[in-house]
């Protein structure tokens, strides 16, 4: 079969996807993408240049419209000159987000397209307006509710979509979610898994030793801001440390903005809270080690005694699945997407966004009670067993190709993904 996939980051939400397909070695696989360092043997990249960003004068409610087109241009371009060429896909899949996958419909009007749709913003009621202490202000809803210019236009281009929960689905409205599919995706079973070894030996990091009779919390985030929650987690921390002396605090993450804006006073998030905590913060007892590579993070994971993870409503982390198949101690935040993932008391606990000393208390409670630690993290494990497989993904994935295409994909194992550092995705 002939896939053609699209996403301005190669290779984005598809790497699974992709490499299943490779594996298979029956498939002619094309990637449309801006140009950048990553290769998957079996996959011939098509890259396009970075469009130009938006001219000054364009209003701030249209500026990402017109990024979107830009993209929809340079993609379709490229898609044209396939074409030309005498390729003709058997399915178009791609991300909507960045409107790459706009101009694709004119080049091949009648091959079956699957696009990612992600979210669908809201001026109020999901992620702004969540958090009090970030306000937004109706002079924003204009740009905020223009952000869903390219969802509208995927949603009529008469092509079928795909989104990874039902909370996100649930974001658009009710006129849309006919026409997305749930596909629920999976992490590798085989790879984030409990590791019981990692507590043999001690475990540096960021310049401090976890010894084996520490208390190991720990907290990821691809970069270290509010919408996932690290202030909340920073002003945590001096009850934790004040808990226990056995504590020790791993956060991995960045200091970039992924999501929302950096501080209006600017610098960055750590270095906010840490000026906002002062002496509660010990930094012999809680390091920022930043992005680390894939292997490493695992580690951390399988050691960690209680994981906490933290989100506005918007949409949920790899790491939070992650963190299920490694079989952590969870404590999540009590917010839409989390409680897709947790029930609380069952496969991890939950605690508001809004209450450090509750969140910091959650933590301890995981430490304290080993029986509660043994059984949620048992539960987290199952769950992800259950729910979380890369295998079942893969094979919802065939079908949902085979239905639309009408051909009939060869059965494959899903290959071990690369190692990879805390960049992009899950965030």
């Amino acid at each position: 079969m002939r896939f053609l996939f699209v996403h301005q980051n190669f290779p984005g939400q598809f790497l699974h996807v992709v490499r299943h397909l490779v594996k298979a070695q029956q498939h002619d696989i094309v990637f449309i993408s801006e140009n950048n360092d990553n290769i998957i043997n079996g996959v011939r990249k098509v890259p396009y240049a970075k469009p130009l960003p938006a001219a000054a004068e364009t209003h701030v409610a249209a500026r990402e419209l017109d990024g979107a087109v830009r993209r929809a241009d340079a993609a379709g371009r490229m898609a044209a000159n396939l074409k030309l060429l005498g390729y003709e896909p058997d399915i178009v899949i791609g991300h909507h987000g960045w409107g790459e996958m706009l101009n694709i419909r004119d080049v091949w009007p009648k091959v079956p397209m699957l696009g990612y749709l992600e979210f669908y913003y809201q001026p109020l009621g999901i992620d702004v307006g969540f958090d009090p202490e970030f306000p937004t202000g109706v002079d924003d809803f204009p740009r905020i509710r223009a952000k869903n210019a390219v969802n509208h236009i995927a949603l009529n281009l008469d092509a079928e979509g795909q989104s990874p929960t039902e909370w996100q689905i649930s974001t658009y409205p009710e006129w849309a979610r006919k026409r997305i599919n749930l596909l629920w995706e999976g992490v590798d079973l085989d790879i984030c898994k409990p590791n019981p070894q990692v507590r043999r030996a001690p475990l540096t990091l960021g310049g401090m030793t976890i010894e084996r009779s520490d208390k190991l919390i720990t907290y990821v985030s691809r970069d270290l801001e509010p919408y996932r929650g690290f202030p909340l987690m920073m002003r945590a921390i001096p009850h934790l440390l004040r808990a226990r002396k056995d504590i020790k605090i791993v956060m991995i993450g960045g200091d970039g903005v992924s999501y929302g804006n950096a501080p209006a006073q600017g610098g960055t998030w750590r270095d906010l809270m840490l000026k906002e905590i002062g002496v509660g913060f010990d930094p012999s007892r809680a390091v920022f080690p930043g992005r680390v590579p894939y292997d490493v993070y695992l580690s951390v994971m399988q050691r960690s005694d209680a994981h906490i993870y933290l989100t506005y409503p918007f949409v949920a982390s790899w790491s939070l699945r992650e963190a299920l198949a490694i079989g952590c101690a969870i404590v999540g935040s009590d917010s839409q997407p989390v409680r897709e993932f947790i029930t609380h008391g069952e496969n991890g606990l939950l605690a508001s966004f809004f209450d450090p000393p509750a969140l910091a208390k959650a933590a301890v409670e995981l430490i304290e009670d080993s029986e509660l630690n043994r059984r949620l993290r048992q539960n987290a494990r199952r769950y992800a067993e259950a729910r979380l497989s890369m295998v079942d993904y893969l094979k919802n994935y065939d079908a949902l190709i085979e239905r639309m295409t009408g051909m009939t994909l060869p059965v494959s194992e899903p290959a071990v993904p690369a190692k990879r550092t805390r960049t992009k995705k899950p965030g």
